[in-house]
């Protein structure tokens, strides 16, 4: 029994270790955002309009690669800063799924063709899923 919860504490630690880097960056990524960017700001970029809104939580989720947990904390600080539903949502799908930045890794790994329909997928999806999450949400909050 000794043994599991050394090896689970051992474990815990290297994720941890893994995992501290990127959440400081992302506290300090976040510490510049409330500096810099204005609520006004966000609200011109973000004007409420859903199909708008979508396209530009796409274009900075997809050119801003990250993890999940990542995704959740800047799509939460958007959303305390009145940047809609339809933005957010769509940029934390993007964010997650797309890969423009990694994408020359990917050609070289997977193929061309097999990276190229699965980031246009993964395109794709991020419009269709934002707009039925946030209409779900809706109905049911």
């Amino acid at each position: 029994m000794k043994q599991k919860l050394k090896a689970a504490a051992t474990g815990t630690l290297k994720s941890l270790r893994m995992i501290a880097p990127m959440l400081l960056a992302i506290i300090g990524l976040i510490g510049l955002f409330k500096i810099y960017i204005t609520p006004e700001m966000l609200r011109t970029l973000f004007n409420g309009t859903a199909l708008h809104d979508m396209l530009v939580g796409v274009g900075f989720g997809g050119i801003s690669v990250g993890q999940p947990f990542l995704s959740y904390i800047i799509g939460g600080e958007l959303l305390k800063e009145g940047a809609s539903f339809y933005g957010v949502t769509a940029f934390i799908l993007a964010f997650v799924t797309l890969g423009v930045v990694q994408l020359p890794m990917e050609f070289s790994i997977f193929g061309f063709r097999f990276a190229l329909v699965r980031n246009l997928l993964s395109l794709l999806f991020s419009f269709v899923l934002a707009f039925f999450i946030t209409y779900c949400v809706r109905i049911f909050a």
